[in-house]
């Protein structure tokens, strides 16, 4: 896809250009991009984390405002921050957004940025419109899942996804897709397939990285024995996320590694969430799970362990993979979204829902990672981060 077909400028061309024009080009890339994202809300998810690395990245010459369609959540904060500039529209109920709805409109119509980037469903459909009725022809949609599982999501996010599909045609420039697997998904709902380029996420490989010394401070202060395996999860308490599958692999593996530990990290999976505890109690795991809950430590957290665990029955591009495989971590993952892609042949997959498969996979993990060539295979799986999912490179 072409600038114009894309909703961007023409270049034109040098020979013809007269030298106002010449002139205005040079201050056009003097000048930094203007790019307005709106996102559906700055909760702390896989979508929002991206877009915070993205827009607080070093070295860049965009100039980044963020719209939230509801409050500014978690990731608000640590945007303003990092002085990026956030609106909050507070879009709850009807009248609340008819009224944020106008304020959308009027923003890109005083602002006038030269990139409209939306974030996932509701987003791309409502900012999305919102742009090209303001006279912005440079829309960017964002697809932040595979799509496989949405029949389990909100009324409002199958039908937003609907819709989309059948605008997509003239609404967006170029539909960004994080994963091939969405791509492929979207593509077969009706997505404009001409229009659709798949962009990895990326990571700054200075915030992950091995640290031998801090996860020896941090397996002692949870308790953990010399030369047990320690296990993490990091996911939010969703169903998507199949933690059951988690626990009922976990209780397998015991039998083999009676000292095994595991660390759960994320919204919900703390000691007050009544259904994760009756869950953990039935597979007879409370001595052998560390509940940290969110945590905003989370490099810190996964130095310290030697395995981590994607049990997920439903993913886009799960960030936790290539994070882990950046911090020195093994992974073991089920086969969704385009996990199977990021750990190549550096880590195990196993179908999603099988937990005597997942046990497998652990032990084999477990296994490797007390062998003398794991220290090479180590490198290998963050070298193959660094080389594919660069912070720069996205």
């Amino acid at each position: 896809m072409n600038g114009n077909e894309a909703g961007l400028p023409a270049t034109p061309s040098p020979d013809g250009e007269s030298a106002p024009a010449a002139q205005q080009a040079s201050a056009a890339q003097q000048a930094p991009l203007q790019v307005m994202h709106v996102i559906s809300g700055l909760l702390h998810g896989g979508a929002e984390t991206v877009l915070l690395r993205l827009a607080t990245a070093p070295g860049g010459t965009v100039r980044h405002t963020v719209v939230s369609m509801r409050g500014e959540g978690v990731m608000g904060a640590r945007l303003r921050a990092a002085g990026v500039e956030v609106v909050c529209l507070d879009m709850q109920g009807w009248a609340g957004g008819l009224r944020g709805l106008w304020r959308l409109y009027r923003l890109l119509r005083e602002r006038r940025p030269d990139v409209v980037q939306t974030w996932m469903y509701h987003a791309d459909l409502i900012g999305g419109l919102a742009a090209r009725l303001a006279g912005i022809r440079a829309v960017a949609w964002g697809v932040r899942n595979s799509g496989v599982s949405l029949g389990e999501s909100s009324r409002s996010s199958r039908i937003a996804a609907w819709a989309c599909a059948r605008v997509s045609a003239w609404v967006p420039g170029v539909i960004v897709a994080c994963a091939r697997k969405a791509a492929e998904v979207h593509r077969a709902w009706g997505y404009r397939a001409d229009r659709v380029l798949v962009v990895p996420n990326g990571y700054d490989l200075d915030v992950w990285h091995p640290d031998a010394a801090g996860a020896a401070e941090l397996r002692a202060r949870w308790g953990v024995p010399e030369g047990a395996p320690l296990l993490g999860s990091v996911a939010r308490w969703n169903p998507l996320k199949d933690h059951e599958n988690l626990l009922a692999a976990l209780a397998l593996c015991v039998r083999a590694h009676p000292d095994l530990r595991c660390v759960l990290i994320g919204l919900g999976m703390s000691r007050d969430n009544a259904e994760l505890i009756a869950l953990a109690r039935h597979y007879g795991l409370l001595d052998h799970l560390v509940f940290l809950g969110r945590r905003d430590d989370v490099p810190e957290l996964m130095r310290a362990l030697d395995i981590h665990v994607l049990s997920s029955k439903a993913e886009g591009f799960p960030n936790v993979v290539s994070e882990a495989m950046a911090s020195g971590v093994a992974c073991v993952v089920t086969d969704v979204g385009d996990a199977a892609d990021i750990v190549g042949e550096h880590g195990w997959v196993v179908p999603p829902g099988d937990a005597v498969a997942l046990a497998g996979a652990i032990d084999q993990a477990a296994r490797a990672v007390r062998e003398p060539q794991w220290p090479a295979r180590r490198d290998a799986a963050r070298a193959s981060v660094e080389r594919r999912y660069s912070l720069q490179a996205m």
